[in-house]
């Protein structure tokens, strides 16, 4: 077993874990303003890159160029970049509470693209202190942030080669603010009518999709874990038989579940992850009744390059 594949429990860092969520939240927060919209809510998304979350370049409203916001997990910086060459950098230390770190972000955008109109009313979390009034979250132990990126950067690359066969429309591997969480969503073409009128289900929840995704733990399934699931969810789902063997049907979350625990303890930890994301997508697909010839590329059939 590598190194590189770290343990991660939960009841371990789950503190710093939610502090590092609100700080990612500013991020997102910051790219529903600026972002053109997107089918999906994809201009929300952020990304998972060599150094941490990031936004992609989002554009000014001033008219003078790009801004790109990440969170630097070896420095421990929030940092705002303009395209220009200007750059803002703000310290993510222990005991730095998340209203006080995400005053001086929204100051330091201010200053290089002047002053952005944002929601800083948490989403998708149980907390509801909105983000520059949080002085709750404080715990930030760089060491333990360390290890989680160890994890999600190799859960990004399970997630990386998961989608990269499938010919048709499918996303990156987004980085989701709200549920704290790495997926690939990949789409049949079909629309379908959203499940409520809530801004998120009838902006994200309008097309039949398939996802695998990967999370660090949270309060309801407090592990790591892969996990995948179809939307809509067709008769039939919870009866598939995924590899590697220790994946399983979580009924309360309503999707497949294969602990980090169990990958990470594989002879071979990213074709675990890789076979997991592979059965589900071909379980779903066979059960949501995709065109054989979509489902068939998810497995490179035909091959993507030749």
């Amino acid at each position: 077993m590598s190194s590189e594949w770290p343990a991660l429990p939960y009841e371990m860092w789950s503190a710093t874990c939610d502090t590092l969520h609100a700080h990612t939240q500013v991020l997102g927060k910051l790219a529903v303003a600026l972002a053109p919209p997107e089918p999906q809510l994809q201009h929300a998304a952020l990304r998972l890159s060599a150094r941490g979350w990031e936004t992609l370049p989002l554009p000014a409203p001033d008219g003078s160029g790009a801004l790109a916001v990440a969170l630097d997990l070896h420095s421990h910086e929030a940092v705002a970049e303009h395209s220009d060459g200007r750059v803002r950098r703000i310290p993510l230390a222990p005991d730095r509470p998340v209203g006080e770190v995400t005053g001086e972000v929204l100051a330091a955008v201010g200053d290089l693209i002047g002053p952005v109109r944002v929601d800083l009313r948490p989403q998708e979390t149980p907390w509801t202190t909105p983000l520059d009034e949080d002085y709750d979250h404080t715990t930030y132990d760089p060491a333990h942030v360390a290890t989680y990126f160890a994890a999600a950067t190799r859960a990004a690359l399970v997630l990386a080669a998961v989608r990269a066969p499938y010919r048709g429309r499918s996303t990156p591997v987004n980085a989701w603010w709200g549920t704290f969480d790495l997926a690939v969503s990949l789409f049949s073409g079909q629309p379908v009518d959203p499940p409520s009128d809530d801004f998120i289900m009838r902006n994200s929840a309008n097309a039949q999709q398939i996802e695998v995704g990967w999370w660090p733990g949270d309060g309801r399934y407090p592990r790591a874990a892969f996990f995948a699931f179809a939307f809509p969810t067709p008769d039939g789902l919870d009866t598939g038989t995924l590899s590697p063997p220790a994946a399983h049907w979580d009924a309360t979350l309503g999707e497949y579940v294969l602990d980090w625990d169990d990958v990470r303890v594989a002879p071979d930890p990213h074709r675990a992850g890789l076979d997991f994301g592979l059965t589900a997508i071909r379980h779903a697909c066979r059960v949501c009744g995709w065109d054989p010839v979509l489902a068939a590329s998810a497995e490179g059939v035909p091959p993507p390059v030749t």
